[in-house]
């Protein structure tokens, strides 16, 4: 059976929508259900790696749907940046899915079926959105993965749920359409092209100013990145259940953000332009100053999803940065970024997850000991938790050192100080949590009730992701030469 690689393209994206009318149709049978995921999510997977095999063989693979007007038309191509979201995506998903099993059961959740299909729903849009050809396409993919999300969120039915679900909705849906709905129609009255273009569309004569102007509208209106002001929904959709927050922070939606920032910086204004516009400096300090001020906000955080919600808008400033250097160490640092981050944060997420299964705490105050009765959950927490922070033996160290990289080259030495400062506030933030489950101190009750860990599927789906942290570390060179590759991309028009 020999699958083209144009239709195994087009597969990755309808897979998934094929899998919410076999969800729908198996929601009387749970085990069924989740079976027909588990099924749906490795066929995925199995579509995204012979893709990868393809483009690193040197295949040019691209796939045109239909046109709207001349110029606007959806179409999907794959490139390495892509390529490396699309893998990552697809790897989480089917993890993602083997934990929700264990949590959803565990914790006895209601609505599942409806969960398992917007679940599938927004994979499908995130792969869209990853293979987008053009600006237009990816637009409509974004606004999908928005709507699709949008029921996970509100998940628990409560009126807590539906307010962080209203502001949620409210903030991306705002964005998008205010800022980067205008800020595409400007791109295309400005260029002529939609088109993701080695070395960016705009000509040599263009505006400074205008397409500064355009840069600030895409940064605000790619509101998924979190960018400060705009990072508010992040924290309200914590309201959702602990799969829900893995898939948000660590699969789809910030990581579809993050991307989407990159591939802008990188394939419409393109690294030679950037730093000659006027905007470029204020909008790194935005970001840096949104890294810092998330990270002192993720400290004061005693409930756990909370403090990692922050954590999470302040990681995201990370990779915005490396794209608004525009240098080949910042690009690469922002693409490791998104793999290295997903990782060790949906772990966090898991195991945030599995304490609340297992013991039904949520706030930090109250893990002192922990260690005794999780020993697993808490030891994976430790080496997601240096994987954030930056440090060996973690995957997060090499996408940190690249960054630092990227900002030493370009002499930008404060926000080389902010990266710092920011790894050192991490540490605050995340190592004590490990520190006091196993450590607790004396006076406290060292657990005498034996070991309780959260649903066996759970651990093995938290045990993988750690292990994935620790890979990247070791063994981090294909997620090196994907990144490396971005800027000298096979396969994305090279202008017309």
């Amino acid at each position: 059976m020999n699958l083209s690689l144009e239709l195994l393209l087009q597969l990755t994206i309808i897979l998934p929508l094929l899998a919410t009318l076999a969800i729908l149709a198996t929601g009387k049978h749970p085990n069924l259900r989740e079976a027909v995921t588990i099924s749906f999510s490795l066929a995925v997977l199995f579509c995204v790696i012979n893709l990868y095999q393809g483009l690193s063989a040197g295949a040019s693979i691209e796939v045109f749907w239909w046109q709207l007007l001349p110029g606007l038309e959806v179409s999907f191509v794959v490139e390495p940046l892509g390529m490396l979201f699309a893998l990552i995506a697809s790897f989480l998903w089917l993890i993602t899915t083997l934990y929700a099993i264990g949590y959803m059961r565990g914790h006895g959740e209601d609505n599942q079926t409806r969960f398992y299909l917007c679940f599938a729903l927004a994979i499908s849009a995130v792969m869209g959105l990853a293979f987008s050809a053009n600006l237009f396409t990816l637009f409509i993919f974004y606004e999908v993965l928005t709507l699709s999300t949008y029921p996970l969120v509100t998940h628990a039915g409560t009126e807590k749920a539906k307010q962080g679900g209203r502001v949620y909705l409210g903030i991306l849906l705002g964005t998008s359409i205010a800022f980067f709905l205008l800020a595409i129609i400007l791109t295309w009255f400005v260029a002529g092209t939609l088109d993701f273009t080695v070395g960016g569309v705009f000509g040599d004569n263009v505006d400074t100013n205008l397409v500064g102007a355009i840069l600030v509208l895409f940064v605000f209106g790619i509101g998924k990145a979190a960018i400060m002001p705009f990072h508010r929904w992040l924290p309200a959709a914590m309201v959702a259940p602990t799969p829900v927050s893995a898939l948000l922070h660590a699969v789809a939606v910030v990581k579809a953000g993050v991307f989407t920032i990159l591939k802008v910086c990188v394939f419409i204004f393109g690294i030679e332009l950037l730093p000659t516009l006027p905007t470029t400096e204020f909008l790194l300090y935005l970001a840096g100053a949104s890294v810092l001020l998330a990270s002192i906000v993720a400290m004061r955080q005693d409930n756990l999803k909370a403090r990692l919600a922050y954590s999470t808008v302040s990681q995201l400033g990370y990779i915005t940065i490396g794209a608004l250097l525009a240098t080949s160490s910042g690009v690469i640092g922002s693409s490791m970024h998104i793999a290295t981050h997903a990782f060790g944060k949906i772990t966090l997420f898991f195991c945030a997850g599995a304490i609340l299964v297992a013991t039904h705490k949520s706030k930090v105050s109250e893990m002192r000991g922990l260690g005794f009765t999780m020993p697993v959950t808490m030891f994976a927490f430790f080496i997601a938790s240096l994987s954030i922070i930056g440090v060996p033996p973690a995957g997060g160290t090499w996408s940190k050192w690249f960054l630092l990289m990227g900002t030493m080259e370009t002499g930008y030495w404060a926000i080389m100080m902010v990266l710092m400062v920011s790894s050192l506030l991490n540490i605050a933030y995340l190592l004590p949590i490990p520190y006091h489950a196993f450590f607790p101190g004396k006076g406290h009750p060292a657990a005498k009730t034996g070991i309780k860990e959260a649903p066996l599927v759970s651990l093995i789906a938290l045990s993988i992701t750690t292990l994935g942290c620790l890979i990247l570390f070791i063994y981090p060179q294909p997620l090196y030469e994907l990144a490396k590759t971005i800027l000298t991309v096979p396969g994305v028009s090279h202008g017309h």
